[in-house]
């Protein structure tokens, strides 16, 4: 019987963070913070730059230690395990990876690779069912055609779904998505959204964390929404009750309208004052 998101809801979370601060150079990055994702759920992080998003992430991918309070990520407390083996368990934003690719490497390679969290496919020995297992990555991600073209040859937002598929090939217990779509083109960035579409979608799939400041690439499914301004909480809940326009103006300090498409996307613009007549 497929699982339900009420069946896993009470399950160990995927990530802790419990009275956690962040401060560099005596500036407060992130003010105190306890925050939980549980594996049923789909985490929008919104906030502008300077927000303390991208220190976030650093922290959830184990990349850096907070200046206060304790991180964990699938039960396991940072400062006390093995963060290079858990690392092959949880998924940072794979857009990390794409400057460390050989451009020359086949797609099914680069995906194949994330078995021993390697660059280069001839460091390990790989059998038919990892092939396969790459394959399979591949095609979910919509670019299982590409398994024998090199990585270079792909356009970016190919590459990027590539660099995804490879996230998918260890079953990671966390995905972690830091602007996946920055530097990508309209076309690019919907691609992208579609093929996130199938994780935040499928129950089976891990608990995801996308953080960006663009709702218009926030694909459906995400369940629930956290909003930093200046490195603290502004909002945090449920995305339907939590995600209004009044909260994302106060996120991002203007006066923002909010829509939700019948698709379940979302869009947001700047509300003005209607300007002045010429001459008046």
């Amino acid at each position: 019987m497929p699982a339900t998101r009420d069946a896993v809801a009470d399950a160990t979370p995927a990530l802790e963070l419990l009275g956690v601060t962040f401060v560099r150079d005596g500036r407060v990055i992130l003010a105190p913070l306890d925050w939980c994702v549980r594996p049923s759920e789909r985490w929008l992080v919104l906030g502008a730059n300077g927000s303390g998003k991208t220190t976030l992430v650093r922290l959830c991918a184990l990349y850096e230690h907070p200046s206060k309070g304790v991180v964990r990520v699938l039960g396991e407390q940072l400062g006390s395990t093995d963060v290079r083996q858990l690392r092959r368990r949880r998924v940072a934003d794979p857009a990390a990876m794409a400057s460390q690719i050989r451009q020359e490497l086949t797609t099914l390679d680069v995906v194949m690779t994330a078995k021993f969290a390697a660059l280069e496919p001839w460091w390990h020995r790989y059998e038919g069912a990892d092939r396969d297992r790459a394959r399979e990555c591949l095609h979910r991600m919509g670019v299982g055609q590409f398994a024998s073209r090199t990585v270079g040859s792909l356009s970016s937002g190919e590459q990027q779904r590539v660099l995804l598929a490879r996230t998918l090939m260890n079953d990671p217990g966390l995905l972690l998505l830091d602007e996946p779509s920055a530097r990508l083109d309209l076309g690019g960035r919907e691609q992208l959204v579609a093929s996130l579409a199938e994780l935040t979608l499928d129950l089976a799939a891990a608990p995801l964390v996308l953080v960006t400041h663009h709702l218009d690439e926030v694909p459906q499914g995400m369940t629930h929404v956290m909003m930093l301004r200046r490195g603290e909480v502004v909002a945090r809940g449920d995305i339907d009750a939590t995600l209004t326009a009044d909260a994302l103006g106060e996120c991002f300090e203007m006066p923002l309208s909010l829509e939700r498409r019948d698709d379940g996307r979302l869009a947001a613009w700047a509300t003005r004052a209607t300007p002045p007549r010429r001459g008046a």
